[in-house]
């Protein structure tokens, strides 16, 4: 019982301070991912819109710049998970641009890591790997 409570608080403060939790968590994430699909809410107008980036890449929503750095999966064979580590930054038009996330996102669990914005919500859908990645869509707002 005292190991694996240890292992959840080292693992929530692996969260917090932005290390790879998925190295924590017991989980084989050996799948690298080339992109990854994500969900926004504008909670302003309640539209959802779907997002399909690769590793590298940018792509703006509202005035949230959206940054996917890495994405890792569960090979077929465990439990599916996706992992993406992002950074977000929010600029909009009347202030400076300041970093809002910077994290790992997990699609089983999008309330753990979450982006805590008054307008915006964006959670992890998939990792997306080389086969999978044709007819993905990109949309932005």
């Amino acid at each position: 019982m005292r190991g694996s409570l240890l292992t959840g608080i080292s693992g929530l403060l692996a969260l917090c301070l932005g290390a790879p939790a998925f190295a924590l968590t017991g989980e084989d994430f050996s799948v690298v991912g080339s992109g990854a699909r994500l969900q926004a809410l504008d909670k302003v107008t309640a539209r959802v819109t779907e997002l399909a980036l690769g590793v590298g890449e940018s792509v703006t929503y509202g005035s949230l710049k959206i940054t996917l750095e890495a994405c890792r999966k569960t090979p077929p064979t465990e439990e599916p998970e996706s992992a993406a580590f992002l950074e977000i930054d929010d600029d909009p038009p009347d202030a400076e641009a300041q970093r809002v996330y910077s994290g790992w996102m997990f699609a089983s669990s999008p309330g753990l890591a979450a982006l805590e914005h008054p307008v915006y919500d964006v959670w992890l859908l998939d990792c997306s790997t080389p086969s999978s990645t044709s007819g993905e869509t990109s949309g932005s707002n």
